[in-house]
């Protein structure tokens, strides 16, 4: 047999053995449907979806792909037969696909979908759509061999709408449009090149794509208010500066001074100097400390309190100062500012007088810095993790409690025969502030073990360390461990008494948690009960009203057992195919009022019922660092004209600007056209009440049912 023989025969064979290998490639089976189909107005935005099911065994691809224009398996396109009854809103995407590696064949990720698949085209509805025509190519595959889906035939049904005609003032949109040639608008060109493989176009994903291109956003709002009037305000903070203030009054570098500087002042035998000098102290003190938090605040404003929050440099800088505040109560060492410094300024305060008593206030921040200094952090960081005037604000509560019993003990100098005398038990505030310190590192360190999902802090974990570090605080107030510094006490007072029952009361309480106990009390200090693995009671996620699996499900969860969505694109269509209203959920990993908000009012069964029956739920985590949106949903960032590639920085973007915020929690109630049902509401710091979330839930399904 020749050659040429030989080399047709075997053409021949593997072109028999491609086709017995295609032989049996069952198609997908395709529906066509909109996301809205009732009350449809013209000029609404809606979803064409199209669903398939793919046999076992095989996978169907994508229109993502990072591999090369000509590389890589066939890609997923959809050709719309453009008609005056609609427009198109950007590119078709696919919902639910995962990226999967062919590194043994092309070295590159491509979108692959098994089981089954959904596509989404917006489209914008002019008029009554009769039908839209459709062509879909793609290619599906399995272990043996691949095969092409060439031209396979669909059509959208039939959709009425109400309202007047639209007219387009746009170009008909080109119908061979697919992922590979994206249709261009101005904000796309607008996209820096980043690396990637791929710069996607703009995303579609906060709802109507003609509202993010215009210039400027308009804030939602319900009858003209965007959010309700909240009782939201700076006082828990205050409270809390003035009681740390309280507490540094009680330090070794602070108390023995309060005598001697208030008989420095009362030595002048004028009284009315000595009261005005003791004024010009006082304050210099508040306006010292406000000054510093002023600073802060305008170094650290609004736009810088997210990444705070969040980002793992900060959170891990302050779990380390925190650690290093401790160290130096327990008496490892000692926080010291130059010596040159304090007494430059002492000798400044010697002078007496206004200028005297304004150094004397500077003399004794710096003087007792290496006690105030970790309480005065601990209230910035607090303070930083927030709004933009929070530190100003905790810096005033501090020093007015700083500075009020020198004021007081000048105009009541009798006073001073009733404070009680220097001791070892200013020693012991310093031991008891470095445990409290101890704990406190601990939260800032369990922040970015949430929001980048390390999974170092567990909830189990986190209890258990703070079960030991209070147990050791309690065993040290009954006297069984002693420091360096401790001045030996063979009995125990009253008050210490109260203080270790108190200490124990409070280990006993946390430890039930470690079997999955909700602990309200601590809601929001502790990691989510989603992190914990031993759990008595453990309530899955309710099925009940699922359009589909949620993406992002895998390492986003909700509480009590409630369905929700983490995408604003996928719980929109869910609520427009259940026909519910939708409940948004913005939230944060680190956000402590987020968990407070869930503990102590979503656990009201009253709650529960309206979230689970009568709702989709949404929650909108605007802190995370670790989910990647995918390429084809990368952004601009209005405020910062960066490429949003993180679901973190694209939900703080859609709350930034579809609502005029960027606090968490923030609850807002939508209708099927994206609108507000009610004013959006904020949590109530103080009381977390059930009654008004109730109220605010059903007066939006009110609403609802109007519309």
């Amino acid at each position: 047999m020749s050659f040429k023989k030989i080399a047709i025969a075997f053409s021949l064979l593997l072109l028999w053995v491609g086709q017995l290998s295609a032989i049996g490639f069952p198609k997908p089976e395709f529906s066509v449907s909109y996301s809205k189909t009732k009350n449809v107005r013209a000029g609404d935005i809606i979803d064409i979806i199209i669903k398939f099911n793919i046999a076992e065994g095989f996978h169907v691809y994508s229109e993502k792909s990072d591999c090369a224009e000509y590389n890589g398996p066939i890609r997923a396109s959809i050709d719309f037969t453009q008609n005056g009854s609609y427009e198109k809103q950007g590119n078709f995407r696919g919902i639910g696909d995962h990226m999967v590696l062919e590194e043994d064949i092309w070295n590159c990720s491509t979108g692959e979908f098994t089981g089954k698949g959904e596509f989404r085209q917006k489209i914008k509805v002019l008029n009554s759509i009769e039908k839209i025509e459709m062509l879909f190519n793609g290619q599906i595959c399995n272990e043996s061999g691949c095969e092409n889906l060439r031209d396979i035939a669909l059509t959208a049904p039939s959709l009425t709408v109400s309202g007047s005609v639209v007219t387009t003032t746009q170009e008909p949109a080109k119908t061979n449009a697919t992922a590979t040639e994206p249709e261009v608008s101005d904000d796309e060109n607008r996209l820096k090149d980043t690396g990637s493989a791929v710069i996607a176009p703009i995303a579609q994903n906060f709802g109507d794509l003609d509202y993010l291109k215009k210039e400027k956003i308009e804030v939602k709002t319900f009858n003209g208010q965007a959010s309700q009037e909240s009782s939201e305000n700076m006082w828990g903070l205050f409270i809390l500066a003035f009681l740390s203030g309280l507490t540094a009054l009680l330090t070794p570098c602070v108390f023995p001074m309060i005598p001697m500087t208030v008989s420095f002042f009362i030595r002048n035998k004028n009284r009315a100097i000595a009261l005005r000098d003791t004024a010009v102290f006082s304050l210099s003190i508040i306006a010292l400390y406000t000054i510093v938090g002023t600073i802060v605040a305008f170094a650290f404003g609004a736009n810088a309190a997210n990444w705070l929050s969040t980002h793992w440099i900060p959170n891990i800088f302050f779990t380390v100062i925190f650690v290093v505040f401790a160290a130096s109560f327990f008496g490892a060492f000692e926080i010291t500012l130059p010596s040159w410094l304090v007494n430059k300024m002492d000798a400044k305060a010697d002078k007496g007088g206004i200028t005297g008593a304004i150094f004397m206030a500077i003399t004794i921040a710096l003087v007792s810095f290496s006690c105030t200094g970790p309480i005065v952090g601990t209230v910035l960081v607090e303070a930083v993790h927030g709004g933009a005037m929070r530190p100003a604000i905790a810096m005033f509560g501090f020093s007015l409690a700083f500075a009020l019993p020198f004021g007081l003990l000048s105009l009541f100098p009798s006073w001073l025969n009733n404070l009680p005398k220097s001791g070892g038990w200013l020693n012991s505030v310093k031991v008891v502030l470095g445990f409290v310190e101890l704990a406190f590192a601990l939260k800032f360190l369990s922040i970015p073990d949430q929001t980048y999902h390390w999974g170092i802090l567990d909830r189990e974990v986190y209890l258990s360390i703070w079960i030991v570090l209070f147990f050791l605080l309690g065993m040290y107030l009954l006297g069984k461990i002693q420091f360096d510094h401790d001045t030996p006490n063979p009995k125990i007072s009253v008050f210490r008494l109260g203080l270790v029952v108190t200490v124990f009361s409070f280990v006993t309480y946390m430890i039930p948690g470690l079997f999955g106990a909700p602990l309200k009390a601590l809601a929001g200090y502790l990691p989510p009960m989603s992190t914990q693995d031993f759990r008595l009671d453990r309530s899955a996620e309710s099925d009940e009203g699922v359009c589909r699996t949620p993406k992002y499900s895998d390492l986003l969860h909700s509480p009590h057992g409630i369905h929700s969505y983490y995408d604003y694109d996928e719980a929109i269509a869910c609520a427009r195919e259940q026909n519910k209203p939708l409940f948004i959920d913005f939230t944060g990993h680190g956000c402590v009022n987020c968990r407070k908000m869930e503990e102590k009012v979503w656990s009201d069964p009253n709650v529960l019922k309206l979230l689970k029956e009568d709702y989709i739920v949404v929650s909108l985590y605007v802190d995370d660092k670790k989910i990647n949106l995918a390429e084809d949903e990368y952004f601009m960032s209005r405020s910062s004209g960066k490429v949003i590639k993180t679901l973190g920085d694209k939900n703080a973007e859609l709350e930034e600007y579809y609502f005029g915020k960027s606090t968490q929690p923030l609850y807002c109630l939508l209708d099927q056209n994206e609108d507000l049902l009610q004013p959006a509401y904020g949590a109530d710091y103080f009381k977390f009440e059930v009654e008004p979330f109730v109220e605010f839930l059903k007066n939006g399904i009110s609403e609802y049912k109007k519309r």
